[in-house]
């Protein structure tokens, strides 16, 4: 049987907080360590794919491991799960988020309320991150149709790839933006710049749909004709 729904959304929030943690954990250890911009986010980066194949492991098994607003409307878009867990999930990724960024200011000692002063904005940000949302959920859905085994390591691959590849370091989730404005660290984003962020990762995830629906549909099976006697 199926998990209920509170502990699907228990493993949501879990997941969520745990992977915002280690997205800001991680960039303020790298701020500490370096000056060397390149080399903090490279510090940053690593960590942020590790985290998201074990988390995806661990419990994809009981909520799917959306992580991920975008995620989990492109899943009900596709009636895979219903609207009312969908938007329960939502509500829990985001909270999950914000008490991940509150857990990685309590670990280095840092005050736990904060608002980015970091700017992220504009067309080429707007667009990095409705590519790396795109991007993000074409490989989810075409692990799922391939090799489903493997989408703990394709998302974490991906997601390495992506902060590397993107003007934007590939936020590619609502939740993780939401939960980077409260923090005024290495990892931030203006609560102001939220908007373009996240209505752009929402249209790259809702085009992969839409692309993956029609390239990676199952062939259809033509009747074969018998020879006339």
């Amino acid at each position: 049987m199926a998990p209920d729904l509170l502990r699907r959304l228990a493993a949501e929030a879990l997941g969520t907080g745990f992977l915002v943690a280690t997205v800001v954990g991680s960039g303020i250890m790298a701020d500490r360590l370096t000056d060397d911009v390149a080399l903090a986010l490279l510090c940053n980066t690593l960590p942020t794919g590790a985290i998201l194949v074990v988390l995806i492991t661990l419990l994809g098994p009981l909520s799917g491991a959306h992580l991920n607003p975008a995620v989990t409307l492109v899943f009900a878009l596709r009636r895979e799960i219903d609207g009312g867990a969908a938007a329960a999930y939502a509500v829990a990724q985001v909270v999950g988020g914000i008490a991940g960024t509150l857990a990685a200011h309590a670990m280095f000692d840092l005050p736990l309320l904060q608002a980015s002063a970091t700017l992220r904005t504009g067309a080429p940000q707007w667009l990095a991150e409705g590519i790396a949302a795109f991007g993000l959920v074409f490989t989810i859905l075409a692990g799922l149709r391939f090799r489903s085994d493997a989408i703990p390591w394709l998302v974490g691959l991906y997601i390495t790839a992506a902060y590397w590849f993107t003007a934007s370091t590939s936020f590619a989730n609502p939740a993780v933006a939401i939960a980077r404005a409260f923090t005024d660290t290495f990892a931030g984003i203006r609560p102001a710049d939220l908007p373009g962020f996240i209505v752009a990762e929402f249209a790259g995830a809702l085009l992969a749909m839409i692309l993956a629906a029609w390239m990676l549909a199952e062939p259809r099976k033509t009747l074969e004709t018998r020879p006339a006697e």
